[in-house]
């Protein structure tokens, strides 16, 4: 994927297709690396857009899902783009709430897998840990249905996160910030198709997260993974991705 990272001022991202825009956003333990699958299928049909989310290089005072979501507005205006899709996974979705929220005349819809924004369980209450790589390892794998997706080179990269100090102060103001920025009171005024795509087996934003979401958000679709967990581009990419564009398809979009 690094053949298609850009850099623009502050933005650094991946731009690739032509059609559509299509804008992905990662987790807080997230890489771009996630949406492969994603980015290759729909890059096929949609301008798709990865930016690399600011998550340890903002101020520590300001950093936060509201942060994060001016710096995607930032972006937005950036490339130009009149009205996008928004597709989220765990933090990222809330960030794409919390956009939404501001600017609901940008958005031609949201696609939410595993999101935050009504409840979480966070990385625990012994984070960090930060000597012991096997902690790392069993709270990687939690993301997963089948811990096989726990790879060394994921363990790797929290193991190394979870050993910068700065990072870690930033990942506790974020994890902050996500609770106290619940968006219960505000889905109702989310007029804009909404796709939410959730792992039956989620741990970290359970099933009735997924049911709440749906509840609430005046034009949302619920679909199932089974034998998935709190990532499912990841650990069923060929089933999200048939989700995903028959959703498309669905909605014209």
């Amino acid at each position: 994927m690094e053949e298609y990272l850009k850099t623009e001022g502050e933005f650094q991202f991946i731009d690739k297709g032509e059609g559509p825009p299509l804008i992905l956003l990662h987790g807080l333990f997230g890489a771009l690396s996630n949406f492969k699958e994603v980015l290759d299928e729909f890059s096929q049909t949609h301008r798709v857009m990865i930016p690399m989310l600011p998550l340890y290089s903002m101020p520590l005072i300001t950093t936060g899902v509201k942060s994060l979501a001016e710096y995607l507005h930032r972006f937005i205006q950036h490339q130009g783009i009149q009205k996008t899709l928004l597709l989220g996974n765990s933090l990222g979705g809330h960030v794409a709430l919390v956009y939404t929220k501001m600017h609901l005349e940008k958005v031609s819809g949201l696609i939410l897998t595993a999101s935050s924004g009504l409840y979480e369980n966070a990385f625990g209450s012994s984070f960090p840990r930060r000597e012991d790589k096997e902690f790392i390892r069993q709270k990687v794998a939690v993301t997963f249905y089948d811990p096989k997706h726990a790879t060394d080179d994921l363990v790797n990269e929290c193991f190394e996160v979870v050993n910068d100090r700065n990072r870690v102060l930033r990942i506790l103001a974020l994890a902050k910030s996500a609770i106290r920025h619940n968006m219960a009171n505000d889905l109702q005024h989310m007029q804009t198709p909404a796709c939410l795509i959730w792992g039956k087996n989620d741990t970290i934003t359970p099933p009735e997260v997924a049911e709440e979401f749906l509840t609430l958000l005046p034009q949302a679709s619920l679909f199932w993974i089974d034998q998935c967990g709190h990532a499912p581009m990841m650990e069923h990419p060929e089933t999200f991705n048939s989700l995903l564009r028959n959703w498309l398809t669905q909605k014209s979009l």
